[in-house]
């Protein structure tokens, strides 16, 4: 007699597949209340409001050639700030006890994180693209293919910082003050630093040389240059080798501290 055994009722888990899941589970939030997605983009939009016109008003360039250099720098900004605090999420469900439930659940240690490091990709391109399309009618010129590549490496970046962010809210476990205290000691020296609002080259020679070492530097000027079209620039290929070494950097740390989380 012959007997078969019954097919498993569960499936294999995989690092892609559990990937996959922490992503999906990562999105649901957003996807239920999109009121957060979009009370985020108030602080761009502030920018874009008051810093926009003092720009337009001070350049004797065409609007449409300052808006094409303002621009792109908000949208580094939109996932600057986006990415940069996405590890007091993390925090809050340490302090809650529910991430020790995903810790002890039976899915790859390394998974939990870049899961969540992707994740970070869908706001940023949706917040961008809404950023960009509506400045349109105020004379903001964009190129598809330059935007497209863009937005692509808006989401480098954006996974690499929010890896680091993740990564910093485990080392800060129970300590709230800590988390906040790098954070905005962090976050504003490379936004000023990177020429993001302001051009640097009437700055300080100290604030030029220290441009030049600041990694969102090179993000910025990649992304001008590919919203204007310069799609084949050195500019752009130094903004994507940024952005790759900074999400290459932030996965390798905040998998290992992932792994090593209790």
């Amino acid at each position: 007699m012959t007997t078969h055994s019954a097919p498993s009722a569960t499936t294999p888990s995989t690092p892609v597949r559990d990937t996959w899941n922490v992503m999906v589970r990562e999105l649901r939030p957003v996807v239920r209340d999109p009121f957060s997605l979009i009370f985020s983009l108030l602080q761009p939009l502030v920018f874009l409001g008051l810093f926009g016109p003092l720009l337009v008003s001070e350049s004797t360039a065409p609007v449409s050639e300052t808006l094409a250099w303002f621009v792109p720098g908000i949208l580094v900004m939109i996932a600057l700030f986006g990415s940069g605090v996405t590890g007091s999420n993390l925090l809050f469900e340490m302090q809650t006890g529910s991430h020790e439930r995903t810790l002890v659940a039976p899915i790859t240690r390394s998974s939990l994180l870049i899961g969540r490091a992707l994740k970070e990709m869908g706001p940023i391109i949706v917040q961008a693209a809404v950023i960009a399309i509506a400045t349109i009618p105020f004379g903001f010129e964009i190129n598809i293919a330059g935007a497209l590549l863009g937005l692509v490496l808006l989401s480098i970046f954006g996974m690499g910082l929010g890896s680091l962010s993740y990564a910093l809210a485990l080392a800060s476990r129970n300590k709230d003050w800590l988390f906040w205290s790098i954070q905005q000691a962090t976050i504003f020296p490379l936004m000023i630093l990177s020429g993001m609002l302001l051009p640097l080259e009437n700055g300080p020679e100290w604030m030029r040389v220290a441009a030049a070492f600041n990694p969102l530097s090179f993000v910025v000027a990649g992304e001008r240059a590919l919203f204007a079209g310069d799609i084949t620039s050195l500019t752009v290929l130094w903004g994507f080798i940024a952005a790759l070494i900074l999400a290459a950097i932030g996965l390798v740390v905040g998998i290992r501290a992932m792994q090593k989380a209790r």
